[in-house]
């Protein structure tokens, strides 16, 4: 897969994360959120059976569909073929991104991605519990770009205000490299990441429309990222 050079001015700033228990649910999130997100991230680990069809036909904007794992904050619930055959069907169906786990292995990529050249790769990598030594989180950069990613996204657990700092340094050094990145820190004390990964260079940030849709702790609403970056300037 070819890598799209970096854009200076991202389209794509803030993720609507879409976490409802039904295909139908999904596409209501989506539209009540309209005008508030740049592109959603639709979370279908969340749903039994997703219509993956349906949920191509109603977007309005980009997707990323997602399929997480248990180990790594998920909810899907089948097994490891299964998950990867829904990826592998959102890539058929032309999705603009998929998000698979760096976890999963390079066979994975190869299964979920196939030769097309017209969805986007995301590969992540979730520390829940933690935020790595930095030269850790490099290592994991440098083994997702030989992975093929178009985006590496890296999101850990910050336990105190200097682990902001370590994660969001990894923004300009991926981009040093024209590589995409999307670089957070979860939990109360990461909320601070969320707000200043945009302004220096990630693709975007993941904000939900209501707090109790939120994919994970720490995650400001739409409505405030904005006007935050309103007051900032």
């Amino acid at each position: 897969m070819t890598r799209p050079s970096v854009n200076a001015e991202n389209p794509w700033k803030i993720c609507l994360p879409v976490v409802e228990p039904t295909t139908e649910r999904a596409v209501r999130a989506m539209a009540q959120a309209k005008g508030l997100f740049d592109l959603a991230e639709l979370r279908v680990d969340y749903i039994r059976n997703p219509g993956l069809e349906i949920l191509f036909q109603a977007r309005e904007q980009p997707c990323i569909v997602t399929n997480r794992r248990k180990e790594e904050g998920g909810r899907y619930q089948g097994d490891e073929t299964g998950r990867r055959r829904i990826l592998r069907e959102a890539v058929d169906l032309g999705f603009e991104f998929v998000d698979l786990e760096l976890g999963s292995g390079r066979s994975a990529v190869e299964e979920v991605m196939g030769t097309q050249t017209k969805t986007r790769l995301i590969l992540s990598y979730h520390d829940l519990k933690k935020t790595p030594p930095l030269r850790e989180l490099r290592n994991l950069c440098r083994r997702m770009v030989r992975y093929g990613a178009d985006v590496i996204k890296i999101v850990t657990l910050a336990r105190s205000w200097e682990d902001n700092l370590k994660v969001l340094s990894l923004i300009p050094y991926a981009l040093e490299q024209k590589q995409e990145i999307v670089a957070l820190c979860m939990g109360d004390r990461g909320k601070m990441s969320r707000v200043f990964a945009p302004l220096m260079g990630a693709s975007w940030t993941y904000a939900p429309l209501i707090r109790e849709r939120a994919s994970a702790p720490g995650q400001l609403t739409a409505r405030e990222l904005k006007e935050i970056w309103r007051r900032l300037g």
